[in-house]
């Protein structure tokens, strides 16, 4: 099989992909594809299917400013609608010629010769001048290595793999984990299951969700008057940013929280359930939650909240870290993503042979979290060091798009053959931010999360306001790169 080149390869076609496949087109580059392992696109929003999945960003705020979407029937919208809005917007856009699927990257490196990357995958190999990496953090299940799970006799999934074909009716279903999944899973299952085990490691912080129905009034008024729609997603990203400040200011986040201290003592009447729900660390610290519906449903009597990490399955029982054995038909991993250790770091390679993993050591660094020293012309979205704990990624992806873009039209426009970022660039923006981070309720909170890589440093969070990553992350200056230029390009991989 031939070996395809394109001047621009993206990896992944999740709302990443997608957004940069927009861009690239929208600033008259053609001449790319975007690589999708899966059969069609959507990203997290295509792998998660669980019940009840929904963002918990305002609607007007989760999805690209330059594809205003007026018909979200929520206002926090939900993973159908989420997903359908991701694959109309890529073939409104043009860009679903450009989408290469059953194209999983197995290996890309950096070809300092010929300066080129070189990618393999299972649909073929491709080069290119130039890769951005779209995959994502919400990607890689993360199920823990427990004792006996491999030898447990019923259904085993985690929530981003959901079993739909499993009937959990009448079955005795343990659920590890307590995030952001579970939290919107375990009331929809609730009702049906037999009985359910909850495995509660830390207790989360649960605000009310100001979630309701988009009447087709309010609809019809906003793809009427594109300029309520404007002025609706302005409101929404002034009160969180508002939000924002706190936290940068944790104190202000534990007035916040009594918020959610009334929302628990409002649905748990039992003073012992409650107690085992009352977080013991600063709101924030954690992810944010928000739902209307979980604690209520940890009251039912067909609930036990289990205030332990799992020790051990033994044979069909869920054995806790407390030593208590609970027999199960099913289990739920409600565990979240390899959100730091990344799986594309493994596959990413530089000249030499060393992988992004190699590189980091289990502490991610990049540049304005979208270049990696050692790696030219490669480009991370939604990389290490930009997490916000507010905003929508929308707003994070699509101020590295801005600047992506910018240094991808400026290479191929100068005939440059590659572009490095300089180290002593990479380590300052970094020392910056970590000198930063401690001020922040994601440092400061009380709380381990997995804003924290596997050194302990917090390799997740920006510790400013978005409107500051907007304003540092615009604009790309070569003057922060080393400039490889006129150098002989070899135009394809034979």
């Amino acid at each position: 099989m031939a070996t395809e080149h394109f001047a621009v390869l993206v990896i992944g076609a999740g709302a990443s992909g997608i957004g940069a496949a927009i861009r690239l087109r929208q600033a008259g580059i053609t001449d790319f594809a975007v690589l999708e392992k899966a059969a069609e696109p959507g990203g997290t929003w295509r792998d998660n299917s669980y019940p009840g999945c929904a963002c918990d960003v305002p609607s007007a705020l989760y999805s690209y400013s330059f594809a205003p979407n007026p018909e979200w029937t929520r206002a926090f919208a939900k993973q159908p609608e989420i997903r359908a809005y991701l694959r109309a917007t890529a073939e409104r856009h043009g860009v679903t010629p450009h989408l290469r699927f059953g194209a999983e990257v197995t290996r890309a490196q950096w070809n300092d010769r010929r300066k080129l990357w070189e990618l393999r995958t299972t649909r073929g190999e491709f080069t290119a001048r130039i890769v951005i990496a779209g995959t994502g953090p919400w990607h890689e299940p993360k199920i823990p290595d427990l004792p006996g799970l491999a030898e447990f006799p019923g259904e085993v999934f985690h929530s981003s793999r959901w079993n739909h074909d499993y009937d959990l009716t009448g079955k005795r279903v343990a659920v590890v984990g307590t995030g952001a999944s579970a939290v919107q899973f375990v009331p929809e299952i609730q009702p049906a299951v037999g009985r359910l085990h909850l495995f509660q490691r830390t207790a989360q912080w649960v605000l009310p969700k100001p979630d309701h129905y988009v009447p087709r009034a309010e609809r019809w008024l906003l793809r009427r008057f594109p300029a309520a729609q404007r002025a609706l997603r302005a409101a929404e990203y002034a009160g969180m940013e508002a939000l924002g400040v706190g936290f940068r200011h944790p104190w202000i986040l534990r007035q916040v929280q009594r918020i959610g201290l009334a929302h628990l003592r409002l649905t748990v009447r039992d003073p012992d359930l409650r107690r085992a729900l009352t977080p013991d660390y600063t709101l924030g610290c954690k992810r944010l939650l928000m739902s209307n519906t979980y604690y209520r449903s940890l009251t039912k009597s067909n609930v036990d909240v289990h205030t332990t990490a799992v020790r051990e399955i033994r044979g069909s029982r869920v054995v806790g870290a407390d030593g208590r054995e609970s027999e199960v038909d099913a289990i739920i991993f409600g565990t979240g993503f390899h959100i730091l250790d990344m799986p594309v770091a493994s596959k990413v390679f530089d000249a030499a042979g060393r992988s992004l993993d190699d590189h980091w050591q289990g502490s991610p660094q990049a540049y304005l979290g979208t270049t990696v020293t050692g790696f030219p012309n490669a480009f991370l979205l939604l990389g290490p060091s930009l997490g916000t704990g507010h905003s929508s990624a929308f707003m994070i992806l699509e101020a590295q798009l801005a600047y992506t873009i910018d240094a991808v039209r400026q290479i191929l426009a100068r005939g440059w053959a590659a572009v490095e970022v300089r180290p002593e660039v990479q380590r300052a923006f970094n020392d910056e931010v970590q000198r930063a981070l401690p001020r922040t309720v994601y440092n400061s909170g009380g709380c381990s999360s997995y804003y924290l890589d596997a050194n302990g440093r917090n390799s997740f969070s920006w510790p400013w306001s978005t409107g500051r990553m907007r304003a540092r992350i615009s604009a790309f200056d070569p003057a922060d790169y080393t400039v490889h230029a006129h150098a002989e390009l070899e135009r394809t991989a034979s």
